[in-house]
């Protein structure tokens, strides 16, 4: 599948659709001023101007506001249903948006009933015709899948009664889901499986990420027997750094399954679809845009005390003035931490040591950055370059992340999302002196993971001001 030719047809539908809305819209509204029908008007000396630069300002912000609400993240699994419900959704907020900043730049102006009707007419006039063309396109996609010319690579984890009778289930199907199974995992050991009639046996657990990579799979179905319950923690941790491949389930696993569930459908063979999403697509793709524009906000605000900051490091101890080392970021994957320099030169030569209130390793300087939590300013530049947000549990040093996994395997849960500044766990419980106290800060940040939202993280962001200001930092 040719997943960026599928949002190439998308955009190019959605810019061509948001162009001619944007046309009708403005020629309605100059015959309606014009005729004298009411008074609603185009205040603009040059309206030519004005209807150019909307032709390329207008569709340019339905497609920020298209993708900001996720429509161009799964091209190929959509349902029509689903999509009529969004289309309305996102062009109701969009067109209110978009409305509302034509009065604010003074372009359109009228009296209140007026600008209800123009409003309704714009929200009207861009779901007639944005709609259709995107329909089609899921449309015409749907009956690839159902004809076969379309498919998800396939793999089951199972190899017994259950993944049979699923494996046959799907096969049989009136409309086909476009599984194209590639073979099977096993969970036991052993040589014989019922499923080894039908597909190929492709190893055991441990090899079940290089499976997926060798074979591009985009599904995996999880068929495991009542007795291979206790395996459910080791399967789902072997596939929490999968973020682009969709896991389902039987229904019989939902109890004991971890993270996020919802029934996948209610039409086909109904599974529990397992999702690596914390949060909407449009709030996680909000949250992106709002940290790049907080954290650019908050270094230019910032920028003189951070010289000041500097210069106080420089001339009161000797070493770098910026201090870096590695810490563990989403799925996993390592980056250098920026942060102000707070303890001597080469405090760590003995190897990673946490911090205490008494550590004589701290400068007098740095228990005062540390408490008002400045020395985590240049944190900011780690967001901008996308290492992490700046709401989202404290990153931690693989060397201590292998000590609390040991004692709460749930920690690498905290892994499926980016790092942060500021974390639920870091303004209830503090900062750590040691690897126990770390695990039980887990709990709060375990907390945020499932409740995940912008609210909840302008509430951490409150929070974290106050406890600035009453200097509760270590």
């Amino acid at each position: 599948m040719n997943h960026k030719a599928q949002i190439i047809k998308y955009l190019s539908f959605d810019f061509l659709s948001a162009l001619l809305s944007w046309i009708l819209f403005y020629h309605i509204i100059i015959n309606h001023s014009t005729a004298g029908q009411n008074l609603l008007h185009i205040k603009a000396i040059n309206r030519e101007s004005v209807f150019i630069t909307g032709m390329i300002i207008y569709p340019t912000l339905w497609l920020l506001i298209y993708t900001l609400w996720g429509f161009y993240s799964d091209t190929f699994r959509r349902s029509r249903l689903k999509e009529l419900g969004a289309s309305i959704t996102v062009t109701l907020a969009g067109s209110l948006a978009i409305f509302t900043l034509l009065i604010s730049s003074d372009i359109i102006t009228g009296v209140s009933g007026n600008l209800l009707s123009s409003f309704l007419t714009l929200f009207s006039i861009h779901l007639i015709v944005s709609y259709p063309p995107r329909l089609a396109i899921t449309t015409f996609t749907i009956i690839k899948i159902r004809k076969g010319i379309l498919g998800f690579n396939t793999l089951i984890i199972g190899s017994d009664r259950k993944a049979v009778n699923i494996f046959k289930e799907i096969n049989s199907q009136i409309r086909p889901t476009g599984n194209r199974f590639i073979g099977f995992i096993s969970i036991n050991g052993g040589q014989s499986y019922p499923l080894s009639r039908f597909l190929k046996h492709l190893g055991g657990l441990d090899s079940v990420n290089e499976v997926i990579s060798k074979y591009k799979v985009q599904e995996v179905i999880l068929a495991i027997e009542s007795y291979e319950h206790s395996k459910i923690g080791k399967i789902i941790s072997r596939l929490d750094n999968q973020s682009d491949v969709v896991i389902k389930a039987i229904p019989g696993m939902h109890d004991i399954l971890t993270g996020r569930i919802r029934i996948d459908t209610i039409i086909e063979t109904p599974f529990i679809k397992i999702s690596h999403k914390f949060m909407p697509v449009w709030q996680n793709n909000l949250k992106q845009v709002l940290d790049f524009v907080f954290s650019f906000f908050m270094l230019a605000l910032f920028f003189p005390v951070s010289i000041l900051i500097m210069i106080w490091i420089k001339l009161t101890s000797r070493g770098p003035v910026i201090h870096s080392h590695e810490r563990i970021g989403k799925n996993g994957k390592p980056f250098m931490i920026y942060k102000f320099r707070t303890m001597i030169e080469n405090a760590e030569t003995n190897g990673p040591e946490l911090s205490s209130a008494s550590d004589k390793r701290v400068t007098r300087q740095g228990r005062f950055l540390r408490r008002m939590r400045l020395d985590e300013i240049p944190n900011f530049i780690n967001v901008l370059k996308g290492d992490m947000s700046v709401v989202g549990p404290r990153p931690e040093r693989r060397y201590y992340i292998d000590q609390i996994v040991k004692i709460a395997p749930h920690y690498n849960q905290l892994l499926k999302i980016k790092p942060g500044i500021t974390s639920w766990g870091q303004v209830k419980y503090g900062y750590a002196e040691n690897v126990e106290q770390m695990t039980q800060r887990l709990k709060y940040d375990m907390i945020y993971l499932d409740n995940m939202s912008l609210f909840v993280d302008f509430q951490i962001l409150i929070l974290t001001v106050l406890i600035i200001f009453k200097q509760r930092g270590v």
